[in-house]
């Protein structure tokens, strides 16, 4: 255990200023004597000056300052991030003309500070990589927030588009197919999967420039993707059609036993997972239309009836009147 002890000048005004010393339980093995922190940093003995390693501070490692940075006790500034070019390593010139004390500055400094600042701007952009970052990240960021994709999808995504970059994966392809080929990818890697459709209607791009971008990507970068499972769409399909947390529930069981059936092999997961929806709907009190379920989809209602009962021959489940099985 450590204990903190004060000592400071005599009462003859001794000018020594006061400080703090660090006393441990553990004692000098040659003399007996007490270890205590040394102006250094070293455990030292007060008798016979035996060194015993480093101190160690338990006290506050943050400082507040007059304008309030440190108030909230924040050791470091912001973490570094992919989703900015240079990975927010760097320093940005406030714009509010404003001085330490928060007050105004003149009209000829704040002037002559708005033309550091712009120069400031055009350092930061380095080559031409780094404007096209700046570019892509950009619109990664619109992408994502269009479709309310959170911020690991987005770090993931910055990520990938990244190394195509290195790859040189974009010469020759439009920006907005490599970051909407990025974002699709991050998505099914981190298990919240969105189809080439949904991807390409908020992209600038189509889904099938996006499909042979991320196709290139995966060859080249030899990224593991899973193929997508249709127990990541369930809940995003039932939070569109509203339906209880216990639909979602018999949904995903549905899945999980015919996962290794033969009706898996050659069908779409957006189609499964839809009729799943379907299925567990008219096993419950929330019933909802093909109609519904396919607008929520994406998928037409021909692709749900098929795989519907499809699914209902594989649980030997009466397609007419459907019932929870006993053994679901």
């Amino acid at each position: 255990m450590l204990v903190e002890k004060q000592t400071g000048g005599d009462t003859m005004g001794d000018s020594k200023e006061d400080h703090y010393e660090i006393e441990i339980d553990d004692t000098c093995d040659e003399c007996r004597g007490t270890f205590l922190e040394n102006g250094i940093g070293e455990m030292e003995c007060g008798g016979c000056g035996l060194i015993n390693g480093q101190a160690i501070d338990t006290g506050k490692e943050w400082r507040v300052f007059s304008d309030g940075s440190g108030s909230e006790q924040e050791r470091t500034g912001m973490a570094p991030t992919y989703m900015l070019h240079d990975k927010g390593l760097t320093t940005d010139i406030d714009w509010r003309n404003r001085d330490a004390n928060g007050g105004r500055i003149s009209g000829d400094f704040a002037r002559r500070l708005r033309r550091i600042r712009i120069q400031h701007k055009r350092t930061r952009i380095r080559n031409s990589t780094e404007r096209n970052l700046v570019t892509a990240l950009s619109e990664l960021n619109r992408l994502s927030s269009v479709m309310n994709l959170p911020q690991p999808i987005r770090e993931e995504a910055a990520f990938i588009y990244r190394k195509a970059v290195e790859a040189k994966l974009v010469r020759g392809r439009s920006i907005e197919g490599v970051v909407a080929a990025s974002l699709y990818a991050a998505c099914r890697m981190r298990g919240n999967p969105r189809t080439l459709d949904e991807v390409g209607a908020a992209s600038r791009t189509g889904r099938k420039e996006i499909g042979r971008t991320f196709r290139a990507i995966k060859m080249e970068l030899q990224m593991q993707v899973a193929p997508a499972s249709p127990e990541g769409y369930i809940p995003r399909f039932c939070n569109a059609l509203g339906l209880p947390a216990n639909v979602q529930g018999v949904a995903s069981l549905i899945l999980r036993r015919i996962d290794n059936t033969s009706m898996m092999a050659g069908r779409g997961p957006t189609g499964i997972a839809a009729a799943a929806v379907y299925l567990s709907s008219r096993m419950s009190e929330s019933l909802r239309t093909q109609r519904e379920v396919s607008q929520a989809a994406g998928v037409t209602e021909v692709t749900i009836r098929n795989r519907y009962r499809e699914i209902c021959e594989a649980l030997e489940i009466d397609p007419e009147e459907p019932t929870v099985p006993e053994n679901l």
